[in-house]
């Protein structure tokens, strides 16, 4: 009896350790790397850089995030979860270690950008996604949920933290207390029991088309027990649904990192106090935990693509609420692109990672995801770089604006002009 119980108790505690581990590792890597809007303009300042030279950081950032998904996958399918962490956290470690010590752009862009992109890759969504689909068999899209809501969490609690440590040690020493985080956190991987982990609690469903493949198997030959072969990258690269997910990461990164890199700098502009404006960026990550969760909880009821164009929709109004705001500085538009760009802005998120780990189930499937991500990475590069580039040109942020929404359609479209995004089935 007590053997059952015990057994009971590891069935429920274990995949809720991994998914607190998940989320903790997205909120530290990725909440972080958001930060780097509340260190733009002392980082501006010191070094007497334009806007589009700031943010060109944050662009080699992303896209090294995107090229890093794909790693990661590859690391993930081929190594384990393990050095996933491990690389990733070193990496993590280092970079934000030197930060305070560079002088240079190239500099900036070869260690924040490119180290810190790929270190929070290898220990973000795409390792998480993975053990998930491992872990959870019930209530999937809920988990990843409350997995992806880590990034708003990070953002809620660094945000602010950021600029309270930029005002007392400057943005150097921010940095360095950043690092020491980031060690801290390597030490604890070290003693984590990873063949545990990496095996999960469920063995990796076929895909839809494997199926299919099964089933045709098995009119040849009734009396041989078919294999069922997992989709690969290289088969699902050949899919419409795979550039699908890739275009709805791109174009949606577009439009969001376009408005949430420069959030901080554009409400200074606008007569708030720094601190304020921190504070109101953190709020946006906190609504996103909510946001996150909410939409997660109604994907597994209602038809994902009616989900995501509702979610779309509020980010369009957060967009044209803080437009509004050059006209008139109003805190109840301030706070209506807090609410609707906070709880929509990572909503997307959940929807499209329950989709792929349901559409390209398998061994495979963190490979492909990585893949996808490379999409996320590229698109956030080109919105933060049109974003900084457009106040540097136009000597304000309305092009900016106009640049977000119209990427937001696009986002929105492929969940209807997709069939298999749309009705969740690859045929």
């Amino acid at each position: 009896m007590k053997k059952n119980t015990r057994q009971s108790k590891s069935k429920f505690y274990a995949p809720l350790a991994v998914l607190v581990f998940c989320l903790t590792m997205i909120a530290v890597s990725r909440g972080m790397g958001e930060t780097y809007g509340v260190f733009l303009l002392p980082i501006s300042e010191t070094f007497q850089w334009n806007r589009a030279s700031v943010t060109s950081v944050f662009s080699i950032y992303m896209v090294s995030f995107g090229l890093g998904s794909f790693l990661s996958g590859i690391v993930f399918d081929r190594l384990g979860p393990k050095f996933n962490y491990i690389i990733g956290l070193l990496m993590l470690a280092s970079c934000y270690g030197f930060a305070g010590r560079l002088e240079s752009l190239l500099a900036f862009c070869l260690v924040v950008g490119v180290c810190g992109g790929v270190g929070s890759a290898l220990v973000g969504i795409v390792p998480t996604q993975s053990l998930i689909a491992r872990w959870f068999k019930q209530r999937r899209a809920a988990a990843m949920s409350i997995a992806y809501s880590g990034q708003g969490l990070g953002v809620m609690l660094l945000a602010p933290a950021a600029q309270i440590a930029i005002d007392a040690y400057g943005w150097k020493g921010a940095y360095e207390l950043v690092s020491l985080g980031f060690i801290g956190c390597f030490t604890i991987i070290l003693l984590m029991p990873w063949r545990r982990i990496a095996n999960g609690a469920i063995t990796p469903a076929a895909s839809p088309l494997a199926k299919d493949r099964a089933l045709q198997n098995k009119v040849f030959d009734q009396n041989i027990k078919p294999a069922i072969k997992e989709l690969s990258l290289r088969e699902a690269i050949r899919r419409p649904e795979f550039w699908g997910f890739f275009t709805i990461f791109g174009a949606t990164a577009i439009a969001v990192f376009g408005i949430s890199l420069q959030t901080v700098a554009y409400l200074i502009d606008q007569g708030f106090e720094p601190v304020f404006a921190a504070f109101s960026f953190g709020l946006i990550g906190m609504l996103t935990i909510a946001g996150i969760a909410i939409t997660g909880i109604l994907a597994d009821r209602f038809p994902r693509h009616i989900i995501a164009t509702c979610s779309y929709g509020l980010t369009v109004l957060g967009v044209i609420a803080l437009a509004c705001l050059q006209v008139h500085q109003s805190k109840i538009l301030l706070a209506i692109f807090i609410v609707c760009f906070g709880l929509s802005a990572g909503a997307r998120g959940p929807i499209i990672t329950t989709q792929m780990a349901e559409l390209f189930a398998g061994r495979g499937l963190a490979s492909i995801f990585g893949a996808t991500g490379v999409g996320n990475g590229c698109g956030a590069a080109i919105g933060a770089f049109l974003a900084g580039l457009s106040y540097d040109i136009t000597g304000g942020y309305s092009l900016g604006f106009f640049v977000s929404l119209i990427f937001l359609c696009i986002g929105m479209s492929m969940f209807w002009v997709i069939p298999g995004i749309k009705n969740n089935r690859i045929k």
